[in-house]
């Protein structure tokens, strides 16, 4: 049996009337029940090329949440917790755990750390072992945020839903140094799996996360039915990032290394072996600053709001019409001036 699905690059939005004036008529908001809701509905990936206090604090003061990785010691993590939560009093962060072996004790010390949420973190979220974690995390901790994924159709979604996540990470094989769909054969487009998770009757939040490579992407994925956005390559290689600066190997330049979890490298530093090859790692150009980023996000999502003449996300919702472009009109889309 098959059927048609469609990708970020397939579709586009229809400009509608509009009379908004100012971008700060926008309100991206997201309450996200933390007691502190979100001014930017964005996301940083948990990975060890992406997320320590530093980039945490930045991701923080941009309004967005930052979720600490966890492929280190318990004491290593919670220590980051407490390094972002000494930053600032009202600062929050977000935590991964796994599904298996000392998960709980883990919990339990990132929750006592400070974190404002939980993030099961697993490649393939519509799994047992996750669906049993997320249960047994919502009766230890009725209060907390637990974040959920990754899943791809709302079959997935609706079932970590119904075990008691507050959102849930939407998008299988689509981030860009992920190879899952390559390896395994697996996944669906992102903007697709955004598309059949909001018609769920769950009220979770939708994260729309992975083949994301722009702030249109971003606002074809709110359009579709997401609540927010997690990103991961957006922000490699800028100053806050983990890692050291190294000279390419091609032409000298200052580049820094960005790695799926999933790929040997990052597996044989956290446990000394791997067990899958579901990622790669790279390298990629120094960018300006990680705050610098994210203001260009910022003010990204708001232009395409105002573009279909919505207030708010929840608006953009209700409004938003796609068309389908074809190859010819992928290539018009983006810039073509050396074609």
């Amino acid at each position: 049996m098959f059927r048609k699905t469609l990708s970020f690059d397939d579709v586009l939005l229809e400009p509608q009337y509009s009379d908004i004036v100012s971008r700060s008529d926008i309100d991206i908001s997201l309450d996200i029940d933390t007691g502190r809701s979100m001014i930017l509905p964005v996301f940083a990936a948990p990975m060890d090329t992406i997320m320590n206090a530093e980039m945490a604090t930045v991701v923080y003061e941009a309004g967005a949440r930052g979720v600490m990785h966890r492929y280190c010691t318990i004491e290593q993590q919670a220590r980051v917790i407490k390094d972002i939560i000494a930053a600032g009093a009202e600062y929050e962060a977000f935590a991964a755990v796994g599904t298996t072996g000392d998960y709980m004790e883990r919990a339990y010390e990132l929750i006592r750390a400070g974190a404002a949420g939980i993030c099961v973190d697993v490649a393939h979220g519509h799994h047992s072992l996750v669906k049993d974690a997320v249960g047994k995390l919502r009766m230890n901790f009725p209060a907390i945020h637990i974040m959920a994924g990754n899943v791809a159709t709302k079959s997935g979604f609706d079932m970590l839903a119904d075990a008691g996540a507050t959102s849930i990470r939407v998008g299988v094989g689509g981030g860009s140094i992920c190879s899952t769909r390559l390896q395994t054969g697996h996944g669906i487009p992102t903007f697709q799996s955004v598309l059949d998770c909001a018609s769920s009757e769950f009220d979770a939040l939708l994260v729309a996360d992975g083949g994301i490579k722009s702030t249109g992407d971003m606002v074809k994925a709110f359009a579709a039915g997401a609540d927010a956005v997690m990103v991961g390559s957006m922000l490699s290689g800028t100053p806050e990032s983990p890692g050291d600066v190294i000279s390419s190997d091609h032409d000298g330049s200052p580049v820094k290394v960005y790695r799926g979890m999933a790929s040997p490298e990052a597996q044989i530093e956290w446990r000394g072996k791997y067990s899958s090859n579901e990622g790669v790692s790279r390298t990629v150009p120094l960018k300006e600053s990680a705050a610098q980023v994210l203001f260009e996000i910022d003010k990204g999502i708001r232009s395409g709001l105002s573009y279909s003449g919505a207030r708010t996300v929840r608006e953009l919702h209700a409004k938003a019409s796609f068309v389908i472009q074809t190859s010819a009109g992928a290539k018009e889309s983006s810039t073509h001036i050396d074609s």
